[in-house]
């Protein structure tokens, strides 16, 4: 994929660069700051929700293994909507300005416009400026090649300068948001530019840190369970964390050491199922949080546990498990033990919310559960991924500065909503 994907660059940067700006029209195939965003149903198939999540780890892990204290000023809060399999937020480029709805991913770093578009919107425009380079991430779900240029950016209230995004030129598998703002670590970047291969991309959290924007170089995710889409009830806070949606201690442990998972915001953790002692389904390992994945994952050995332990069995419309509601009146919580701390995944937080379960391709009555298989066995590196269904109980704060992840309890942590 990745050499055909570099042959293509290839392609698209000879014609863009031997091609007027007038006449370049390429069809696409297929301090802190608070910012609310969206979540969001992906219409590109939405019944294909976990195929879409194990390809996604599956590039995670193989893109890396391919790869040789918190303030509260000047911070912006940026609004977010829930639109049931992933979160979105507005994003304005340029003067005058274009608003884009981007999905928000912690698990890629490059910020990029024109999914939804079939010419670059900023050839000819006033304000932003291009670099004569393409740049090319690959997803789980798909592509983008896209022209980078420079120009200003506007999160909710904040303006950054001098951003460097991608206009894509080529797309795939993003046919309901107009692209991504990455919020990843900024190493992802590297190795996107064509042709300077060696090149990488300061994200747009990094910039405003160092454009004195914001006081603190983090950011602080606030998610919560929705039975509705478009629910405008998360929010991004640049700079800082959000006191008023956490409700616990803040605790903060270290970036993993552990490659792959270090490349991103990954970290170790172990899982058990049931109160007391427990019984183990993930023993100490590394993995990752990931704002772009939906359910949450676990390796192909702890998951099998998972299942025998719920008695739940595959749905072949969803590729979900089910569980019978006898099943589930006997779920019992998961602990997600990070650090020195203990997480609890309610049996409520473990299901998908029932009244969402035909925009997954769901049956209306039926108990389907979000934890489900990576796709590998454990002890490669990457063993989980806390996605987005995970998120959605706890607070969860990316100290880029001193390479630390937080997590704290919240309202939702216990609520019954799904």
């Amino acid at each position: 994929m990745l050499a055909s994907l570099r042959l293509v660059s290839a392609l698209v940067l000879a014609v863009v660069l031997s091609t007027s700006s007038d006449a370049l029209h390429i069809r696409r195939d297929a301090a802190p700051i608070t910012l609310p965003f969206a979540r969001r149903v992906n219409a590109t198939g939405a019944a294909k929700l976990l195929k879409i999540d194990q390809a996604r780890a599956k590039t995670l892990k193989s893109r890396s293994m391919g790869a040789s204290a918190f303030k509260q000023s000047a911070v912006f809060n940026v609004p977010a909507s829930n639109q049931a399999v992933e979160y979105t937020t507005t994003v304005s480029v340029g003067n005058p300005p274009q608003t884009f709805n981007l999905l928000i991913d912690t698990g890629s770093s490059n910020t990029w416009v024109g999914a939804q578009t079939l010419t670059n919107p900023f050839l000819g425009s006033g304000t932003t400026q291009p670099t004569g380079e393409l740049v090319e991430v690959t997803y789980g779900s798909g592509f983008v090649i896209g022209q980078e240029f420079v120009d200003g950016i506007t999160l909710g209230g904040l303006t950054i300068q001098n951003q460097s995004f991608g206009s894509a030129l080529l797309s795939e598998g993003f046919d309901d948001v107009d692209g991504i703002l990455g919020i990843g670590p900024s190493d992802l970047t590297c190795g996107t530019l064509v042709p300077d291969v060696t090149g990488c991309i300061p994200t747009v959290t990094d910039n405003a840190f160092s454009q004195g924007l914001i006081d603190a170089h983090e950011i602080g995710i606030s998610f919560e369970p929705t039975t509705s889409v478009g629910n405008q009830n998360g929010e991004l806070t640049f700079g800082g964390i959000d006191p008023t949606k956490f409700n616990g201690p803040l605790n903060f442990v270290p970036i993993t050491s552990t490659s792959p998972a270090n490349e991103f915001v990954g970290i170790d953790q172990s899982i058990t199922y049931g109160s007391g002692d427990g019984t183990t389904v993930l023993s100490a390992t590394s993995g990752i949080t990931d704002t772009g994945t939906t359910l949450t994952l676990l390796a192909t050995d702890a998951f099998n546990t998972y299942q025998n332990l719920t008695g739940a069995v595959s749905d072949a419309n969803t590729g979900l498990l089910r569980l019978t509601p006898d099943q589930f009146a006997n779920l019992q919580s998961l602990f997600f033990k990070i650090g020195d701390n203990t997480l609890e995944f309610t049996p409520n937080a473990q299901i998908w919310p029932r009244a969402l379960n035909t925009l997954i391709g769901g049956t209306s009555d039926f108990v389907y559960l979000i934890v489900n298989d990576l796709g590998s066995l454990s002890g490669e590196g990457l063993d989980f991924i806390d996605g987005m269904t995970f998120l959605e109980r706890f607070y969860y704060v990316f100290d880029i500065a001193n390479s630390r992840v937080g997590f704290a309890t919240t309202p939702f942590t216990d609520a019954t909503a799904n």
